[in-house]
C-alpha cells in the first residue's frame, strides 16, 4: 500500500469515526412540540423521545386538544432525517432535523392525506430524568394516594385485564419528580412503569400544556393521574387484591424516596349483557385501550371528579370498501351506522332520557347546539341494568325514541336509531356502562357482551369468536345475538 493510499484510508476511517460520533451524540431525547392543521380544526402535538438502547429509541405522541396519548410503533433515524409509524391511528412522519437538532421539519400522512409538521425541541429542562439512581432516602415520600373506584376484572383479547387510576397529591413543599409506579401483590411486583411508559400513562390535571417529561414532575400541592392498565399472565389467577409502590426523587439525581400504598380489592363481578346492536362491520372505535381519549377522559361534575367513559365505546359501521359512509359525507344519510336500531342490552327500567336535540352535519366541527353537559350525549336513553349499573346509549335521532321514562324493557328491545346528535362527529352509537344514572358525572365500569365475533372488515380477514368478552379499541365485530 502506497502512503497516499494509506493516508486516504486513514481519512476515510476518521470520517466514518466522525459521522458515527455525530450519530451517537445527537441527543433526541425530550419532548417536542408543534401543530397539524390550522383554524378551529388545528391539533397541539407533543412528541416524546427516549433512548431505549444504543441507536434505538422509543416514544409516545400526545394530542394536546383530544387527551390521547398514543405510542409510536417504530422510531427510525438515518442521518438527519428522523421517521416514526404510528398504526393506531394509521398515520406516519418523515421529518429532516436541523436547527443543531432543536427543531424538526416535515410531513404527517394519514388516511391518504399529507400535511406539513414542523415540531420544536424544548429545552434542557424537558430531558428525561437522570437514570442513575443513589440511596433512598429514610423519611417516606409526602403524597396522598388515593384509587376512585378500584378495578373489575375483565376478559378481553382472551386475557383478563385490571383497569383503573392512581390520583397522587404532592404534600410536600418541593417539586417531585415520579420515577417509577409499581402494583405489587404479596410484596411481588405485578406491574411496574417507569421511564417513557410512566410519562405516557400521567395525566396532570389542570396542567393542559404538561406533557411527556415534563408530566413527571409535579409540584408542591399538585396532583399526578397514573393510568393503570395490567394485562394479566394468561395462566396467572385474578389477585384479590393490589398494593402500590411509588418512587419519586426531589429533583434531578436527588436521592429517591419510595412509599407504598393505595391497597384495594379486586372485583370479578363483572356484568354478562347482551349486544347494543344488530349484525356485523361494527368497530369499536376509541374503545377500550390503554390510551384512547375514552379512557383519560376525567371530568369533574358536581364538585367530583370521574371517568364515565373509562370502557366507552364509539359503534361506527364500515361498508364493503371499508369507508363509513357512501356518497355525500355531508349527508347523515350517507352513513351505513344511520338508522341502524338500539338495543336494551338487558332488562331494565329507564331512568332517563333527552330527545329533540336537532342533528349535526357530518365533520369535526359542526355542532348543531352548543356543547353543555347537557347536550353532549345528544339525544340519549339511561336504563337501569341492575347491580347498580347503568347502561347510556347517546347520540340517537331526534324523535326516534321508543321508551319514555320509567318504562321496563326487556333485553333485545329496541330504544331508538342510531344518529348523529350532541357532541358527535358522524352517525354511531356512543355506548358505556357506568355506577350511577349521571351521563358523565359516574365512574365507567366493564362489561361483557354474551357473544360477539371479531374480524372482517377486510376481504379475507380471520374472524375470531368470542363469549363473555369485552371488545377492545379497533376491533370489527359482529354481533351474533
Amino acid at each position: 500500500m502506497t502512503k497516499r493510499s494509506w493516508l486516504q484510508l486513514c481519512i476515510a476511517i476518521v470520517c466514518l469515526l466522525a459521522a458515527s460520533e455525530a450519530r451517537a451524540g445527537r441527543h433526541l431525547e425530550g419532548t417536542w412540540r408543534g401543530t397539524l392543521g390550522e383554524g378551529a380544526g388545528k391539533l397541539r402535538l407533543v412528541l416524546t423521545l427516549a433512548r431505549s438502547g444504543g441507536d434505538a429509541y422509543s416514544g409516545v405522541i400526545d394530542s394536546i386538544d383530544q387527551g390521547a396519548t398514543i405510542p409510536i410503533d417504530k422510531v427510525s433515524l438515518r442521518a438527519n432525517r428522523l421517521t416514526l409509524e404510528v398504526g393506531r391511528v394509521g398515520g406516519a412522519y418523515d421529518g429532516v432535523l436541523g436547527q443543531n437538532d432543536t427543531r424538526l421539519s416535515g410531513t404527517w400522512r394519514q388516511g391518504g392525506v399529507a400535511q406539513p409538521l414542523a415540531f420544536q425541541k424544548d429545552g434542557p429542562g424537558a430531558r428525561p430524568p437522570p437514570a442513575e439512581r443513589r440511596p433512598a432516602a429514610q423519611l417516606g415520600a409526602p403524597l396522598d394516594v388515593e384509587v376512585p373506584i378500584a378495578p373489575t376484572a375483565f376478559r378481553a383479547g382472551g386475557k383478563q385485564h385490571l383497569v383503573y387510576e392512581l390520583h397522587i397529591t404532592n404534600l410536600g413543599g418541593q417539586e417531585l419528580t415520579l420515577k417509577r409506579v409499581e402494583a405489587l401483590v404479596g410484596g411481588r411486583s405485578l406491574s411496574r412503569r417507569d421511564g417513557l411508559d410512566l410519562a405516557g400513562s400521567v395525566l396532570r390535571p389542570g396542567v393542559p400544556d404538561a406533557a411527556g417529561w415534563a408530566r413527571l414532575r409535579v409540584g408542591p400541592g399538585l396532583r399526578a393521574v397514573v393510568f393503570m392498565w395490567i394485562t394479566l399472565d394468561g395462566a396467572a389467577a385474578i389477585p384479590a387484591g393490589l398494593d402500590h409502590r411509588i418512587v419519586v426523587t426531589a429533583g434531578d439525581g436527588a436521592a429517591e424516596t419510595s412509599l407504598q400504598a393505595a391497597r384495594i380489592a379486586v372485583r370479578s363481578d363483572a356484568l354478562v349483557i347482551g349486544p347494543p346492536l344488530r349484525g356485523g362491520d361494527w368497530v369499536a372505535a376509541n374503545g377500550p385501550s390503554h390510551g384512547s381519549g375514552h379512557r383519560r377522559a376525567l371530568i369533574p361534575v358536581g364538585g367530583r371528579a370521574a371517568i364515565a367513559q373509562r370502557f366507552a365505546i364509539d359503534w361506527v359501521r364500515l361498508r364493503p370498501d371499508g369507508r363509513t359512509f357512501a356518497g355525500d359525507q355531508a349527508r347523515n344519510r350517507s352513513y351505513r351506522a344511520y338508522g341502524a336500531e338500539a338495543l336494551a342490552v338487558a332488562d331494565g327500567v329507564v331512568v332517563a332520557i333527552v330527545d329533540g336535540i336537532p342533528e349535526n352535519v357530518p365533520g369535526l366541527n359542526s355542532r348543531a347546539v352548543p356543547m353543555t353537559l347537557d347536550t353532549l350525549p345528544g339525544n340519549h336513553v339511561i336504563v337501569d341494568i341492575g347491580r347498580g349499573r347503568f347502561a347510556l346509549y347517546a347520540h340517537l335521532q331526534p324523535r326516534s325514541l321508543r321508551v319514555k321514562r320509567g318504562d321496563r324493557v326487556r333485553r333485545g328491545q329496541v330504544l331508538g336509531l342510531v344518529g348523529n346528535s350532541g357532541n358527535s362527529t358522524e352517525p354511531h352509537l356512543h355506548f358505556h356502562v357506568t355506577d350511577s344514572p349521571s351521563p358523565l358525572g359516574s365512574e365507567g365500569i366493564p362489561y361483557l357482551l354474551s357473544s360477539f365475533d371479531t374480524g372482517g372488515g377486510k376481504p379475507g380477514a380471520p374472524r375470531r369468536a368470542h363469549r363473555n368478552e369485552l371488545p377492545l379499541e379497533n376491533d370489527v365485530v359482529t354481533f351474533r345475538e
